[in-house]
């Protein structure tokens, strides 16, 4: 693996997030400084920390699913990327996206 190739995407990353912070910070300040009715600012921020639960949930699920689908095509023994090792990888991928839609209406 090009590990020179690397750096850059991961900067990228980083700086996407860091300005998706930024805009989410500013725009919750913008939304307590409206001064608009308490219950609904409160629901707002409440509604939106609920957000970020569920899709913490649903990327933790998600990527144990993937890790299941990786040390299932490991004990298989399989070395190539075949069709059959890509459909176990995107099966795990749907299996946790499916695992976590139901945790999040058990919760929700």
């Amino acid at each position: 693996m090009d590990y020179a190739m690397l750096v850059p995407i991961a900067l990228f990353a980083a700086i996407a997030y860091s300005i998706k912070a930024v805009v989410d910070a500013r725009v919750r300040k913008q939304l307590v400084a409206s001064n608009g009715a308490p219950d609904l600012v409160r629901s707002i921020l409440e509604g939106d920390e609920s957000n970020r639960r569920l899709a913490s949930l649903r990327w933790g699920i998600t990527l144990v699913a993937l890790a299941l689908g990786f040390g299932i095509v490991e004990a298989a023994g399989w070395q190539d990327i075949s069709p059959g090792v890509i459909a176990v990888l995107v099966g795990a991928i749907g299996l946790g996206n499916l695992a976590s839609f139901a945790a999040a209406r058990k919760l929700g």
